[in-house]
C-alpha cells in the first residue's frame, strides 16, 4: 500500500506552508519608523537555507529559485528530528 492509499481522504486537506527568511524583533518605535523602501537587516546571509514550516512546525529547508518572473522555493532537505 503506497502513501497516497494510506492517507486516504486526508490527502485533500489543505495545509498552510510558510517559508521563513528570518526572524527579527523590533520595538514599537522601530516599527512606526518603517516606511516605503525601508531595509530590515537580517541575521542570515544570502544563499543560506530558508526554514519551511507546515502548520508552524519546522519540516525542512529550502532555497530561493527564480525561474523567469516568479519567486519559488526548492526544498533542499527535510527536518528528520522527532
Amino acid at each position: 500500500m503506497d502513501l497516497t492509499e494510506q492517507i486516504g481522504a486526508f490527502g485533500d486537506v489543505p495545509l498552510d506552508v510558510e517559508v521563513e527568511l528570518d526572524r527579527r524583533q523590533l520595538t514599537i518605535r522601530e516599527v512606526l519608523a518603517l516606511e516605503t523602501d525601508s531595509v530590515l537587516k537580517l541575521s542570515r546571509s544570502a544563499g543560506e537555507n530558508l526554514d519551511v514550516r507546515l502548520g508552524g512546525v519546522l519540516i525542512g529547508y529550502g532555497e530561493i529559485v527564480i525561474p523567469e518572473t516568479t519567486v519559488n522555493v526548492r526544498i533542499t532537505d527535510f527536518n528528520n528530528q522527532e
